[in-house]
């Protein structure tokens, strides 16, 4: 919740969408596609901006460049939604799926604190995974399918669009001041971690991962700040905060897009305590884990399950929490008893979850996507729109699967403090 706040400040004053605007408007033709689809990826972190903005933005832009703008809102979709989780930095949905991680790993082991940042390096590394995956099918397959634009099939005669417009001096002004403050963020970070007496390393601790245990936790803390600051700090320049009663009512404006998600967390809570009052979750635990370990199939053939059933989920469920909170009290600890940690269930549980968004009717943006491309071809109809996607959806999956194997295989680190195994300590055995 902290870190939403941060989030719907900077979102609000319009940060979020001018820097998508900034990085996609001039962008080179021949780097058109892959610039689009990273800034799609990194949009992420603005949420409902990213597909009010960027999507609509990336057809008037490939349309400018002599391309079909339905390729140009193919490639921005599938990097908003196709890839959900991959970005370069944790926000809004990390602090979801680990709230719910973390109160999973309560109903069965006890103590467990979620690390926020405990999937960095994984997402980060979905992020130029994902790139090439979407360059590649937009460059080769879309478009060349999709032929040369007709503007006389277009649906609406379609005007010059604010998403369009030419950054003005407030707003690059905000741009570099918000820049600034992000500097000034990372370095008061680095300046209370660094050296000897700082307040973020726990020195006395015996493990090195222990002494940073109070920078880990430290996180939400810096992201709300990085938020609110550079949000602040470009509201500002650019005209959209006038006073600290606009930062109120921005926060204020951020909880009510909460609101879906704090129903479903009283929802998700009771579900979970019903688990650990019947001890259903720790049987069915303790029995799946017993089964899976008598197959005796390897810690990547498992994972690999995993995103393969949270993807054919996706397509019924649309919801990342809903299903998060329904999936996690059962996977998350059947996992662990296998020695596998509850960062890694949560990173395999990530990419199913993205790839199919973008080939289900039943995904909440997909009416909405439908009627930007039909904007463009009046005769684009909802089947259409799946067609286009699917390409993307079977290549993110694919690609996403092999590096979760990859992943598992190299023993590499999913973020700062978390591994892909995990070793259950004696006295938290159920």
């Amino acid at each position: 919740l902290v870190v939403m706040l941060g989030a719907g400040v900077a979102e609000r004053a319009g940060l979020f969408g001018t820097a998508m605007r900034a990085g996609v408007r001039d962008a080179p033709k021949a780097l058109l596609t892959p610039i689009v689809a990273l800034t799609a990826m990194i949009g992420n972190l603005a949420a409902d901006a990213a597909y009010v903005v960027l999507i609509p933005l990336a057809g008037i832009i490939f349309h400018a460049a002599g391309r079909h703008p339905i390729a140009g809102i193919a490639a921005a979709f599938a990097g908003v939604s196709g890839g959900f989780s991959a970005n370069l930095l944790p926000g809004q949905l990390d602090a979801l799926l680990f709230g719910i991680t973390e109160a999973s790993v309560k109903t069965v082991f006890g103590t467990f604190t979620a690390n926020i940042v405990g999937n960095w390096y994984f997402i980060a590394g979905m992020t130029f995974v994902f790139l090439p995956v979407i360059w590649f099918v937009t460059d080769r397959i879309i478009e060349p399918r999709l032929g040369a634009y007709n503007p006389a099939g277009a649906g609406t005669a379609i005007a010059a669009e604010d998403a369009d417009r030419a950054l003005t001096a407030p707003e690059r002004k905000g741009l570099m001041r918000a820049g600034l403050a992000v500097l000034f963020v990372v370095g008061l970070w680095l300046w209370f971690t660094l050296g000897p007496g700082t307040p973020l390393i726990n020195e006395d601790a015996p493990t090195e991962q222990a002494q940073l245990e109070p920078f880990y936790r430290s996180l939400v803390a810096g992201f709300f700040l990085l938020f609110v600051l550079a949000g602040w700090a470009y509201g500002r320049a650019a005209g959209t905060i006038r006073d600290h009663r606009d930062l109120v009512q921005m926060m204020a404006g951020a909880m009510g897009d909460l609101a879906y998600y704090l129903v479903l967390a009283f929802a998700a809570a009771h579900f979970v305590a019903m688990f650990a009052w019947s001890n259903l979750g720790l049987i069915i635990a303790v029995g799946g884990a017993d089964f899976l370990g008598s197959t005796n199939l390897p810690s990547w053939a498992l994972l690999a399950g995993i995103v393969l059933i949270t993807a054919l989920l996706n397509l019924f469920v649309g919801s990342a929490s809903a299903k998060w909170a329904l999936l996690a009290p059962v996977m998350v600890p059947m996992l662990m008893l296998l020695g596998i940690s509850p960062e890694m269930a949560t990173a395999a549980y990530r990419v199913g979850d993205g790839a199919t968004n973008i080939i289900t009717p039943l995904m909440v943006y997909f009416p909405l996507i439908l009627i930007f491309c039909q904007r463009w071809q009046k005769d684009f109809g909802l089947g259409s729109l799946a067609a286009t996607m699917l390409p993307f959806s079977i290549g993110l999956l694919l690609s996403g699967l092999a590096m979760t194997i990859g992943w598992v295989a190299l023993d590499l680190p999913l973020g700062p403090g978390a591994s892909v195994g995990f070793t259950l300590p004696p006295t938290a055995a159920p």
